[in-house]
């Protein structure tokens, strides 16, 4: 996991939440009527309120408010929210056009009676075995939500980044996703489901290595990479994890985000990369705004494969043949 502050970590362990509770004339299990027109509450959602001083900008705290709605019922969180409330982070609650994104909730039966902005309600059918209580909250599974965030996803490459990072979270694999989307024929979506577990990989780390993948296979034209394979040199020393690997090529591509800029971490960078150099690795780097032209990054891809050396396996000064003292271990960026 990537543990530099600031970094992405796939995996985010859930915070602290506050639960909404009902009105109670009593004043026992929620607030009274009274107090809860009171300045002390906020409304959370229709019937529900929390105290006025808790914040509804954390992720989770705003799943929640929505998600009690089906707690005691047959419905669940699906989607974005149920992935993220499983723990994982890439699933932020931001949309595309960078405002919130809505709450799917499934409801045998449809809709609710009053319409929310920041849910979406479902009757699409789910299975009794579908649905697991975590932390608390009915949740589709971790497949099942998966395959309602990439099936309605508005981009394919949203959708292949979502099955990347679900895995990446420790929540399924790409093997396991694909096999339940292979049983779904006939459900809205479904192409692009199949397009997208295609495209998918359960060894990115990141959401941008993922989009770098993309660029590299889509619109470089490039063989798949090797991600995040452990690479030597012939003494058996480690050289690094580089995020894309042309073995065939010894080509190394590496993505930079905001994290790789603290100085400690760059220098770190640099040495890594003057190492591979140092056993004929040719070695280019991709940083933050770069992937905003993917036309470029393609370019500069396709340029550093052609500077590369195709050395013959047998005289590499590089190997993936770990030594025999190896243990893996965790990785990081």
């Amino acid at each position: 996991m990537i543990t530099t502050p600031g970094a992405f970590s796939p995996f985010l362990p859930p915070g602290p939440v506050a639960w909404p509770v009902r009105v109670d004339p009593d004043g026992r299990s929620g607030p009274t009527p009274q107090q809860a027109r009171s300045r002390r509450w906020r409304r959370s959602s229709y019937g529900w309120y929390v105290e006025a001083t808790v914040d509804a900008t954390p992720v989770e705290q705003r799943i929640l408010e929505s998600a009690v709605r089906v707690v005691g019922t047959q419905g669940a969180v699906t989607g974005w929210a149920a992935l993220r409330w499983r723990g994982a982070a890439y699933f932020d609650g931001t949309g595309a056009g960078g405002g919130p994104e809505r709450i799917r909730l499934l409801r045998p039966g449809g809709g609710a009676s009053r319409p929310d902005p920041l849910v979406e309600w479902s009757a699409d059918q789910h299975a009794p075995s579908e649905i697991e209580v975590v932390r608390d909250v009915p949740c589709t599974s971790a497949v099942r939500a998966l395959f309602d965030v990439v099936r309605y996803a508005a981009r394919l490459w949203r959708a292949v980044i979502a099955i990347d990072m679900t895995s990446a979270a420790g929540l399924t694999t790409v093997a396991e996703f694909a096999a339940y989307v292979d049983r779904r024929h006939a459900w809205t979506g479904v192409p692009q489901a199949r397009r997208a577990v295609s495209l998918a990989s359960d060894e990115s780390r990141s959401p941008q290595e993922s989009r770098l993948r993309l660029v590299w296979t889509q619109v470089a034209g490039l063989p798949t990479p090797l991600c995040n394979r452990p690479v030597f040199d012939r003494a058996g020393r480690l050289l690094g994890y580089p995020d894309l690997l042309d073995e065939e090529a010894g080509l190394v591509v590496e993505y930079d985000g905001a994290d790789h800029l603290r100085e400690d971490r760059r220098q770190r960078d640099l040495r890594r990369i003057e190492g591979m150099r140092d056993v004929g690795l040719e070695c280019v780097t991709i940083v933050g705004g770069d992937l905003r032209s993917p036309t470029a990054v393609a370019d500069r891809l396709l340029a550093a494969r052609r500077r590369a050396r195709f050395v013959s396996a047998s005289e590499r000064a590089w190997t993936l043949e770990p030594p025999s003292w190896w243990e893996e271990r965790p990785r990081s960026a």
